[in-house]
């Protein structure tokens, strides 16, 4: 049996970042995490139709900045620009705190080059109770559309309704998962289906950052 790795944390400070920028004592730490936690959750569920693909947090002394990227910044924004303010409200009230919360909304200009997009797409699809190849095909074709070089899609679970659990993938073009200058967009969903769970991972092979002599001699110096 292979030895797996997350993409994502397997390249972190490479191709990829943190997905919270902080720093705090030890005491604290736990309950940090815990309010990223709390605002990542609250935030992708009451916004489960803004097609959400990032959401970045960053802590200043007195106060919390939350940026969300989002395919449709109108549902965050809500009507005359209240969903901010709403949104703000309920996030300080969930984590009890002081500080003041900052919420920017980041558009996303191309949808299909994020694979929690495609991830949800393909989600709607077989919630929808469309065949799964055919759903996975179409994840497929929005990406190369988009110009991706290589994209490798899995859906696990009773697929079509079938008395036994199964796991099919599918791979069009390149995905180097050991190449750590690859830059790998990882990401995975569910569906809830009525004969089950369908489990979703989308792996999307964007480019490959290749070191300039440049940068190498920064590098040795």
């Amino acid at each position: 049996m292979g030895q797996k790795i997350h993409p994502l944390g397997f390249r972190l400070g490479i191709t990829q970042s943190h997905r919270s920028s902080w720093f705090s004592h030890m005491k604290d730490y736990s309950k940090l995490l815990q309010e990223d936690y709390l605002i990542r959750s609250y935030i992708n569920k009451e916004l489960n139709k803004a097609s959400i693909s990032l959401i970045y947090i960053e802590r200043k002394v007195n106060q919390i900045e939350v940026y969300i990227h989002t395919a449709r910044p109108g549902i965050v924004l809500g009507r005359m620009g209240t969903g901010i303010d709403i949104l703000r409200a309920d996030i300080q009230k969930r984590i009890n705190t002081t500080q003041k919360i900052r919420i920017n909304v980041i558009e996303v200009t191309e949808p299909d080059t994020q694979s929690i997009l495609i991830a949800e797409f393909i989600g709607q699809q077989l919630e929808k109770r469309v065949a799964f190849r055919r759903a996975v095909r179409q994840g497929i074709q929005r990406a190369q559309k988009a110009n991706i070089k290589g994209i490798k899609i899995q859906v696990s679970g009773r697929l079509n309704g079938a008395e036994i659990a199964r796991k099919e993938w599918v791979r069009e073009g390149r995905v180097p998962l050991q190449t750590l200058r690859a830059d790998i967009d990882y990401s995975y969903t569910t569906a809830h289906t009525i004969y089950g769970v369908l489990g979703i991972k989308v792996w999307l092979f964007k480019t490959e950052h290749i070191p300039t002599l440049k940068n190498r001699q920064q590098n040795l110096e």
